[in-house]
């Protein structure tokens, strides 16, 4: 099926075009329509699947037949947990709507007030918003919601995670309320649906994946390593596989300005981009991320949700997070849109519990691989949980999605044929000679 048969305006199937698409997802085949029939709609979907464009699209093609927005004023609203989130969203509106007479604007903090109370002066057809911005906005009278038809929460368990419950029930307080409610997520927790029960009314409910479950197109391993040389063996791999686009996730602000600091010292060329960072210098290291300039983007999981970088290769869990769940969105910064993508976890034995809960919640375990030079002196336990096969993978890439074809020996790779050799198990040998009690080790899962 394609864009055309959803009902879209020439106009909006004109900016699809250009974009390159050409097939609706999964997500967008059964949300367009039930949001252009003018229903409720509860929508989870995987991260990278299109989650955007399955409201942005029908938000646009409703707007675009109704009346014009009045000063001060706003048609549709966006709410989302994080700047670069919002400036995502923002930039689809603009894209997408680029032949439609509407107006849209992004508000965000972290950015002086009075510029963006200018651009809501004469109104706007759909804001798109972070929660405490728009209150500070609404306080000073700079926008009403009278005209308000359509509200969308993107990433609305984000939200809830990040403690802005208060804030959306003020904002709800303050909306129409007849409106066509929209709630897009990639889970669905049980506070969520809690919430839901006073915002949408009989919600048209689509999930087209499992929840919390990692792309298929993302190939997912770890390297077990003491914590003390976690940034050597990070530096180790960046050099060895030639990866000149990796986004690395460490669980502190402070802990990614200092790793940041140790890669420029290396000669790699990284930024970082946490919430202490101004708006100007996030927005800076992101350009830059995405324009080459930089190797390496070290992040907090305040970017989790809100970075959408086009075949992005490889993601890097330099600490895993606390939330189990977080797991699945920093990994779904790659393998997005049917790309593939690469994401290597390293871990220390502190870090046993984290990896537990995250391999329970995947229902799998992570393969393993040690690093010649890197094993640790203290062993990361297995998780309690059954294995799973393992399907046979293709060769990692070279950070430019084509396979690496020179055999390393900081990867742990024989002289003959490649294979990986020595996965230690419990009381297992990193000797390199065949081991008549256990078989080859089987390849990482795609």
């Amino acid at each position: 099926m394609s864009f055309t048969s959803l009902g879209l305006s020439e106009r909006i199937l004109r900016a699809i075009e250009e974009k390159g698409y050409k097939t609706p997802s999964p997500i967008q085949l059964q949300a367009i329509p039930a949001v252009l029939d003018g229903k409720d709609v509860m929508a989870a979907a995987q991260t990278g699947t299109g989650k955007t464009a399955g409201f942005t699209l029908p938000m646009l093609e409703l707007l675009s037949h109704s009346e014009s927005v009045k000063s001060n004023s706003v048609r549709a609203l966006v709410l989302t947990p994080t700047r670069e989130l919002a400036a995502q969203v923002a930039e689809s509106v603009q894209h997408y709507g680029k032949y439609l007479p509407l107006r849209s604007a992004v508000v965000f903090g972290g950015v002086k007030i009075n510029p963006q109370m200018m651009k809501l002066r004469r109104g706007v057809d759909i804001l798109v918003a972070t929660p405490g911005r728009l209150l500070d906005l609404y306080n000073q009278n700079a926008v009403k919601f009278s005209q308000l038809e359509i509200l969308v929460l993107d990433e609305a368990d984000r939200m809830l995670d990040m403690g802005f419950i208060r804030d959306i029930k003020k904002i709800l307080a303050l909306l129409p309320q007849r409106r066509q409610n929209l709630m897009f997520s990639a889970t669905f927790s049980d506070d969520i649906r809690a919430l839901t029960k006073g915002l949408l009314h009989q919600p048209v409910e689509i999930s087209v994946s499992p929840q919390n479950t990692s792309a298929q197109t993302v190939n997912q391993w770890l390297c077990p390593v003491d914590k003390s040389r976690k940034t050597s063996l990070l530096i180790n791999l960046i050099k060895t596989n030639n990866w000149n686009q990796v986004l690395v996730f460490t669980r502190t602000k402070h802990g990614a300005n200092r790793l940041t600091m140790k890669l420029e010292e290396s000669g790699i060329k990284a930024a970082a981009i946490h919430g202490n960072k101004s708006q100007g210098a996030r927005t800076r290291a992101l350009a830059d991320f995405k324009a080459g300039k930089i190797s390496v983007l070290v992040a907090t999981d305040i970017a989790a949700r809100g970075l959408d970088i086009v075949q992005l290769p490889q993601v890097v869990n330099f600490e895993l997070p606390n939330v189990p769940e977080d797991y699945v969105h920093r990994i779904g910064r790659t393998g997005r849109a049917g790309a593939e993508g690469q994401a290597v976890s390293l871990v220390s034995a502190d870090e046993a519990d984290q990896l537990g809960d995250i391999e329970r919640l995947l229902k799998k375990k992570l393969p393993r691989e040690l690093i010649d030079g890197f094993e640790p002196k203290h062993d990361v336990p297995e998780s309690n949980i059954a294995s799973q096969p393992r399907k046979k993978s293709k060769p990692r890439g070279n950070g430019q999605g084509q396979p690496t074809t020179k055999k390393s020996p900081s990867r742990g790779r024989s002289g003959s044929g490649g294979k990986p050799q020595g996965e230690r198990k419990p009381g297992g040998s990193r000797s390199g000679k065949p081991n008549p009690q256990r078989k080859s080790r089987p390849a990482r899962p795609q």
